[in-house]
């Protein structure tokens, strides 16, 4: 049972930081674009707006995944309470695998919206 509690904690390790990273970065972006914190890309770098923008959309979208792989997370591990602890090494990082293909994920459409409000010099289209 101690290995089972251990692979649980471990494996809300990453919904829990997307969520607080995703509410921290909903109400306020790193002040100053920099190479060290933050979603840092080419295009989100390009100045203050498409930085904010970026970190609004992201954080946006890193609260909402980072709950359902919460729930996910914890359901799947439920699922194998009480089995052997080699069961239990599998599930954990199937569902690592899973988490972090879905954080790794949401630079795509973070990115998409990034294109779709700005140009590629960073200036946000006139609607």
């Amino acid at each position: 049972m101690g290995f089972w509690i251990f692979m649980l904690v471990m494996d809300l390790l990453t919904p829990l930081t997307m969520m607080g990273f995703g509410y921290y970065f909903v109400k306020s972006a790193p002040k100053n674009i920099n190479f060290i914190f933050g979603y840092r890309t080419e295009m989100s770098m390009k100045n203050k707006d498409t930085w904010k923008f970026a970190h609004k959309y992201c954080g946006r979208l890193w609260k909402r995944c980072g709950l359902t792989l919460l729930l996910l997370s914890v359901g799947m591990m439920l699922w194998v309470v009480q089995k052997d602890i080699d069961t239990v090494g599998k599930m954990g990082s199937v569902i690592c695998v899973i988490q972090m293909v879905v954080l790794i994920g949401t630079i795509f459409p973070t990115e998409i919206a990034l294109k779709k409000n700005f140009d590629k010099d960073g200036n946000r289209y006139q609607k």
